[in-house]
């Protein structure tokens, strides 16, 4: 079980990022929600204070980058293992950041690495 957060989360079921936080629900990671707007993704309320634990293993974006920017401190302060930059969200000069922090970068879709066991 992985503790991951997802980063741009929406409560429009046709969004990857409400899709993502179902399917890593249903692998058993813990998941926890992040967006602009209260609301609910099923079970999960999405919080829209940044979270402060440094428990997470995975954060994963579903923000474009020039939206990420307000985030580059606050994600390295969370000391996830690694990011996921799913696609849309890639953003190699953040990477190169995360990186020097020994923080692992991916260019990946969280959907297919759940669901080919690669997550």
């Amino acid at each position: 079980m992985k503790k991951t957060l997802v980063i741009g989360a929406s409560t429009n079921p046709q969004r990857y990022s409400y899709i993502a936080t179902n399917l890593l629900s249903e692998y058993n990671h813990e998941v926890i929600p992040f967006g602009n707007k209260m609301g609910f993704i099923e079970e999960h309320q999405i919080v829209t204070n940044f979270p402060k634990s440094t428990d997470f293993d995975t954060v994963t974006l579903y923000l474009n980058e020039s939206l990420q920017k307000e985030y580059y401190e606050k994600i390295i302060a969370l000391k996830p293992r690694r990011v996921i930059f799913n696609p849309g969200t890639e953003n190699h000069t953040f990477m190169e950041m995360l990186n020097k922090e020994g923080i692992q970068t991916l260019e990946a879709c969280t959907l297919v690495m759940l669901r080919t066991n690669q997550f």
